[in-house]
């Protein structure tokens, strides 16, 4: 059984990135990576900003609307 990724989630698999590493170079908790990446959650304002900070290290031209419906 296939487990539920978030647009998130899959943009780690696709890339090969672990979860770690974004708790690493967001700074944000391991449980909230977790719940954000399996869907069951959306970020926070400040969590979003950090994640973005950390995503824009692999990919500088990516945007909050690619992971998130805001």
């Amino acid at each position: 059984m296939a487990k539920t990724r978030s647009s998130l989630g899959k943009w780690l698999d696709k890339r090969g990135i672990s979860q770690e590493w974004l708790v690493e170079n967001a700074k944000v908790s391991r449980n909230t990576i977790s719940s954000i990446c399996s869907g069951r959650r959306n970020p926070t304002t400040p969590t979003l900003s950090k994640l973005m900070k950390a995503i824009r290290k692999v990919d500088p031209n990516a945007k909050v609307e690619d992971f998130f419906d805001i």
